[in-house]
């Protein structure tokens, strides 16, 4: 059976693949289901808020569907952590991303400010940068499938060519809904907040924050040494840092991970970090590892990871080591990893 990630390889609405026979690639298209985790969907939504029927019935109806035959994606949920958007993680209780694009973007309920929390709009959040509000309701998401009505940024919610159409099937389907879904696609209400206005002013916001923090000033300076020796503002030297309980592990990315001289100094400033987040969000827990690449005007910029169980001295970090920390910055129970249950 063809794997997703030939899927993504090949496009969503292209006409025909570049290798031989269409026949064969149509067939492998049909035989390929739409990608359904309905766990991580509803684990994927703020502690307090549960997914729509809606949602968990539509679920239901793609399962054992062919991928492509309603739109090109996989419904898997994932935290703002994990999505195209600068230091996702505070956003995560701002988002319920349900569904994932072929290229990365993501799609999802949005929980600004004024808005209501029980049926949220719709938004996208594009792997290169484009934001955009994509539906007034889930219903209304839904609706647009039916119609097609996504421009070129959102091709990847349009039925695949190669692929025999369902869209009618879930008109039909959302036409039948004892709730009387509408069929056709609402039309977005001017009173619904500027969704990529709120991304961007995140974004510049981020960069100034962490471009100005003065631990992040600290590191930048202690590890001058490894300043990339390019001078363009993406030339940058990338570390891995990783904190479990009493473990740490710090790893410049330089044909692989290696050991560097400055590691252990350094330690206690990431520590420091860790229990300065930690106190601002508390609802987040402690970070596991971290990401950063340091640019060569100083700034550093990191990424942090909550959920995954990282690796420390070839093995990985120890259970007690994290439930230790767990324990100490306690959850809520749906943003506990499941390797640390």
């Amino acid at each position: 059976m063809i794997e997703v990630r030939e899927l993504v390889r090949t496009g969503c609405n292209s006409a025909q693949t570049k290798r031989g026979g269409t026949n064969e690639t149509v067939s492998a298209l049909s035989d390929t289901p739409y990608p359904i985790d309905l766990d991580s969907v509803r684990g994927a939504f703020p502690p307090g808020i549960e997914a729509p029927p809606l949602l968990v019935d539509f679920a239901g109806w793609l399962d054992g569907r062919p991928w492509g035959s309603v739109g090109c994606f996989s419904l898997q949920g994932q935290f703002s952590d994990h999505a195209p958007i600068i230091d996702g993680s505070p956003l995560r209780d701002r988002f319920s991303l349900f569904m994932r694009l072929p290229d990365g973007s993501a799609v999802g309920g949005w929980y600004g400010a004024g808005l209501d929390r029980d049926n949220p709009p719709i938004v996208g959040l594009g792997s290169e940068g484009d934001y955009e509000l994509l539906a007034p309701s889930l219903d209304g998401l839904l609706a647009k499938l039916t119609s097609q009505q996504f421009d070129d940024t959102w091709s990847d919610l349009k039925p695949r060519e190669e692929v025999e159409c369902q869209t009618v099937e879930l008109a039909q389907w959302l036409a039948g809904r004892p709730q009387g879904e509408p069929t056709v696609a609402e039309e977005m209400s001017s009173e619904l907040p500027d969704f990529r206005g709120f991304m961007e002013k995140w974004s510049r916001e981020r960069e100034d924050y962490w471009a100005n923090h003065r631990l992040m000033a600290e590191l930048g300076w202690r590890l001058a040494a490894h300043l990339p020796k390019g001078k363009k503002p993406w030339d940058q030297t990338r570390f891995e840092v990783a904190i479990v309980g009493a473990q740490y592990e710090a790893r410049v990315l330089s044909r692989g991970p290696q050991p560097f001289e400055e590691a252990a100094s350094i330690e206690s400033l990431l520590r420091d970090l860790r229990e300065e987040m930690r106190r601002a969000q508390p609802e987040l827990g402690l970070w596991y590892a971290m990401n950063f690449g340091l640019h060569a005007d100083g700034r550093v910029m990191p990424s942090f990871a909550y959920d995954v169980r990282p690796t420390i001295d070839g093995e990985p970090a120890l259970l007690s080591e994290a439930k230790a920390d767990l324990a100490r910055a306690p959850r809520p129970e749906r943003w506990v990893p499941k390797w640390l249950v």
